[in-house]
């Protein structure tokens, strides 16, 4: 999923500190990152709301990164 990168970069977040934050392997977020793992429905939410975007915009099955309200 190439836009949790494009998102952690963004901010200037290390793989390590999302990792802390949501309690995760930073190994986890950089095999999410490279597609190399998949990434379960529960990790999904936590990461749309880490960033305050849709889970949607992370899937890139939109390009507005805007959560529905």
């Amino acid at each position: 999923m190439r836009r949790i990168k494009e998102l952690r970069e963004k901010r200037g977040i290390s793989q390590q500190k999302l990792a802390m934050d949501l309690h995760l392997g930073q190994n986890s977020i950089s095999r999410y990152e490279t597609g190399e793992r998949e990434v379960s429905n529960k990790v999904l939410v936590a990461l749309a709301d880490y960033f305050g975007v849709s889970t949607d915009f992370l899937l890139e099955r939109t390009d507005d990164p805007k959560p529905v309200e």
